[in-house]
């Protein structure tokens, strides 16, 4: 499937691929870039996808690494 971005950036995630994923309006998206095959990951942050996650990062420093990740977000 392709579409194509406008002069601002933006680009519209096809129908049948909204209706798949579960997909409305106010939906976040997570946002991955794969620097090595310079490609783009676009996760939709719902309910399911939520759950599915629900404990695995337990105990990582998740919030240490949040903050990093904040902080270089900002210096940009």
């Amino acid at each position: 499937m392709e579409t194509i971005a406008t002069t601002k950036g933006q680009i519209v995630i096809p129908s049948k691929v909204r209706l798949r994923l579960g997909i409305k309006e106010g939906t976040r998206i997570q946002i991955e870039v794969n620097e090595k095959d310079k490609s783009i990951i676009l996760t939709p942050i719902t309910r399911q996808y939520v759950h599915s996650i629900r404990g695995k990062l337990k105990g990582h420093g998740l919030v240490k690494a949040l903050m990093a990740e904040k902080k270089k977000e900002r210096e940009l």
